[in-house]
């Protein structure tokens, strides 16, 4: 009996699958721990839902996220092999029956991979709920993708989901040159605020400005919170402080902030700071924490909206620090544990790895 109608649409969907290829390169671990136990290898094709994409990756990035989760800190890796790696980027190269949004030959990235059993982006092949996936603009390239996507998702989610960032307010970024820091100074410049950052070299303080800085600032300079406070005194204190430091100072926070600011927390899962709570409440002051991942689908989408409206007017290209082949991933986590955990200051942006 032949197919009844439409079947042969949805095996020519599966074609990959159906065809039985089980030789995709991935980056794996067989258990958590130190970035040795990293391995690269053949593991088989995805296979698709009715819902998914099949993306063939073309670039990935390294965020600390997906070091906790290689190390066993974060929980999140249940069942082995476990593929690590948030986002993604890269070409459509089939799609479910139930998928509406994309079609075969299409470029797409999105983040959020890897995460509450779904899996990750450090593979050829990539089967993804729709939902986690946005289109990717035409003249960004896939790495450039990949190094927005967790970082660019995270600033837009922090900036207008929940500090409410206005145009003409005043926010400060903590550490600017990094990934999520200079994603937060190009979004909100694009955004109409006025921004204050701090970075820790004289090349790093430039390429704050360069990206829309209107004040950059050393935080190794002794009187750094004076030009902070002379800067943002015209506006009355800062509206909103965003800090990517892992151990928040919320008595010198406090002290900058214009009533009724707002602050940002998304990072320092261990820290236990003072906290001043006579100039918190007196001042009518917020303090905000977030994680990326908690967001939702809609919720994520609206903010990929956003960062390629903004990417489209020139106003939003992540940075990159380092790049690494799929093959080489464990020295990529090395690398990123020695500037997350170590302080050792030797990558500024996002590490890609190429696939």
């Amino acid at each position: 009996m032949s197919d009844a109608p439409g079947r042969e649409m949805i095996r020519d969907t599966f074609d990959p699958i159906l065809k039985g290829r089980c030789d995709m390169k991935a980056a794996y671990i067989e258990q958590t721990g130190t970035p040795e136990m990293i391995r690269f290898g053949d593991l088989p094709d995805p296979v698709c839902g009715p819902g998914d994409v099949l993306v063939r990756v073309r670039a990935s990035s390294v965020n600390p996220i997906d070091t906790y989760i290689r190390a066993g800190v974060v929980g999140m890796a249940s069942k082995f092999p476990y593929i690590p790696g948030c986002d993604v980027a890269g070409t459509v190269e089939s799609v479910g029956p139930q998928v509406t949004r994309f079609k075969k030959g299409d470029r797409v990235w999105g983040s959020n991979q890897s995460l509450f059993g779904r899996p990750g982006a450090c593979a050829e092949l990539l089967a993804v709920d729709e939902g986690w996936l946005y289109p990717t603009p035409e003249k960004q390239t896939d790495e450039c993708a990949a190094a927005g996507a967790l970082v660019g998702l995270t600033a837009c989610l922090g900036l207008f989901e929940f500090a409410k960032l206005k145009p003409g307010e005043w926010i400060f970024v903590n550490g600017g040159s990094g990934g999520v820091g200079s994603a937060v100074i190009q979004l909100a410049k694009s955004a109409g605020a006025y921004v204050m950052t701090t970075a820790g070299s004289e090349e790093n303080v430039q390429y704050c400005r360069d990206i829309g800085a209107d004040v950059a600032i050393s935080y190794r300079d002794d009187k750094v919170d004076d030009q902070i406070k002379t800067a943002a005194q015209a506006n009355g204190g800062l509206n909103v402080w965003w800090e990517t430091q892992r151990e928040p100072n919320f008595d010198r926070m406090a002290g900058l902030m214009k009533n009724r600011g707002r602050m940002i927390v998304m990072a320092g899962r261990a820290a236990r700071p003072e906290f001043p709570v006579g100039p918190f409440y007196t001042r009518d002051l917020s303090l905000l924490g977030f994680a990326m991942f908690n967001a939702s689908q809609d919720e994520q989408r609206a903010a990929a909206e956003r960062m390629n409206a903004a990417f489209a007017a020139g106003r939003w290209t992540p940075r990159i620090g380092a790049r690494f082949p799929l093959s080489e991933l464990a020295a990529a986590h090395r690398l990123q544990e020695d500037n997350t955990l170590a302080g050792k200051n030797t990558l500024s942006g996002k590490i890609v790895i190429s696939v």
